[in-house]
């Protein structure tokens, strides 16, 4: 767990001697990896709005580095975070960096990291994503990528935002999953890194699209996948890319 220090000193007012040091001091009393971290998280929060992903500060985000889930402020404008507005928690929720209040969708996040092998989670209300929760149980099978969540994207049934019941919605929706729409409400997709939560984002959303596109032309039916077809894609996709 990543402690809150205030300033690079030690306990006595001595100043922290050494490379390391002198990085935390820059960068506000943090080690560099979360610092890193950070900007990363920023970066990303801040693609959401610029990707029309999210309006104002709708959405959220977290990473975790170690034990400490850093996380989105609430009601901060994502183009007024800095480096020093590190915030972050431990994954029972006590807030361990920062003086600003964490994300109020705290309890879906911390319900990932503590429930999956999640190193990040985006948080959206992507419009076409937002209606299509608000039409089925289920993302229907509409594109193949479907697979690179996991399977058929279900939906979490509402609950009040920023409450355990949401949290628990999800955990259910998200099983076998590393994506789902929320009632009424938006997208939460997880990944390894950052990055990846928030192609799988953009995926959902796009498909979400796609779906709403089709299933709008006057007299047509969108032909959907099989399960089978499914499988099959979910099989290619495993190998997809370069190598690590």
């Amino acid at each position: 767990m990543v402690e809150q220090q205030g300033n690079a000193r030690g306990e006595r007012g001595d100043a922290v001697e050494g490379p390391r040091g002198a990085r935390e001091a820059r960068r506000g009393g943090v080690p560099e990896d979360v610092a890193r971290a950070w900007d990363d998280l920023v970066g990303t929060a801040r693609r959401t709005v610029a990707d029309g992903l999210v309006v104002g500060t709708s959405g959220n985000v977290s990473v975790r580095v170690g034990d400490t889930v850093l996380v989105t402020p609430t009601g901060v404008p994502y183009d007024r975070l800095a480096s020093d507005d590190v915030t972050g928690v431990d994954l029972s929720g006590r807030q361990v960096l920062g003086t600003l209040r964490p994300t109020s969708e705290l309890p879906m996040h911390l319900a990932i990291h503590n429930a999956t092998d999640a190193r990040a989670v985006v948080h959206t209300h992507a419009v076409h994503a937002t209606a299509v929760s608000t039409l089925v149980s289920e993302l229907p099978l509409i594109h193949y990528m479907s697979a690179a969540l996991g399977g058929p994207v279900r939906v979490a049934p509402y609950a009040t935002y920023g409450t355990p019941e949401l949290a628990e919605n999800m955990l259910r929706a998200l099983t076998g999953r590393t994506g789902c729409l929320l009632q009424n409400h938006g997208t939460i997709t997880y990944g390894h890194t950052l990055s990846e939560a928030y192609d799988r984002t953009a995926q959902l959303e796009w498909m979400s699209r796609v779906w709403l596109t089709a299933s709008s032309v006057p007299g047509r039916t969108p032909h959907l996948l099989t399960p089978a077809q499914l499988t099959t894609a979910a099989a290619r996709l495993h190998d997809y890319g370069q190598p690590h």
